[in-house]
């Protein structure tokens, strides 16, 4: 089953030609994306992947190996090896990066995030070995477009719950977060191994704070 939000490229006619279930979903957010497709899902255990997530054949013998014991936790992490420009980063806080993603029906619910959404799970989890394949950055294009759409989701979320920007924010997201976590990343957790895409990625996620302050900015002036 394929939940479709508003993709522009040829994911609908790709699902079609392989006779996916396609729903087409406006919603607003992946979290409320992601528990539309749960709600319709209709077999016992459930697999959420992203449109730049590829199981790899060892992760599939694994879930395989779940669904014939049927469990025997209602939930399973699996560590994600995060590929940027082709690289496999195992550095920078980016490996294990364990996600949440493997769940029994009626047992887990994603929030209502609009993006950096995070599954509950009513009872106890488990964890797979095999790694689930993440491609985020395949090439430049993408690295400097992704982050500004992710932004303006995360500062559309937090205008609703309150968040407003004035002098505190400003420094603390433009100055002492960017800062630390660039330094943390890249000194402290070893990014500078994984060459310039280590680099890159420790810049992304430093920066990524500060789209969301002006993505606040932009929206207290309107």
């Amino acid at each position: 089953m394929l939940v479709e939000n508003g993709s522009t490229d040829d994911t609908v006619r790709i699902a079609r030609r392989h006779r996916v279930r396609l729903f087409h979903d406006r919603l607003d957010g992946f979290g409320p994306a992601k528990n539309r497709a749960i709600a319709r899902a209709r077999f016992p255990w459930i697999l959420s992947l992203d449109a730049d997530e590829v199981v790899t054949p060892a992760l599939r013998r694994a879930i395989e190996h779940v669904l014939r014991v049927d469990g025997p936790g209602e939930a399973f992490d699996m560590p994600r090896r995060n590929h940027y420009f082709g690289r496999f980063l195992q550095h920078g806080g980016k490996y294990p990066d364990l996600q949440l993603r493997l769940f029994r029906r009626g047992r887990a619910r994603f929030n209502n995030k609009m993006v950096h959404e995070r599954l509950a799970v009513a009872g106890p989890v488990g964890h797979l070995d095999a790694p689930l394949d993440h491609f985020p950055y395949r090439d430049l294009a993408t690295f400097f477009s992704k982050p500004g759409v992710y932004a303006a989701m995360e500062a559309g979320s937090q205008w609703r719950d309150g968040a407003r920007p004035h002098v505190v924010n400003a420094v603390r997201w433009c100055a002492w977060r960017p800062v630390t976590r660039f330094i943390r990343r890249y000194l402290f957790r070893l990014g500078f191994l994984d060459g310039l895409p280590g680099f890159l990625a420790c810049v992304h996620d430093a920066v990524t704070k500060v789209l969301v302050f002006a993505n606040l900015w932009s929206r207290g002036r309107a």
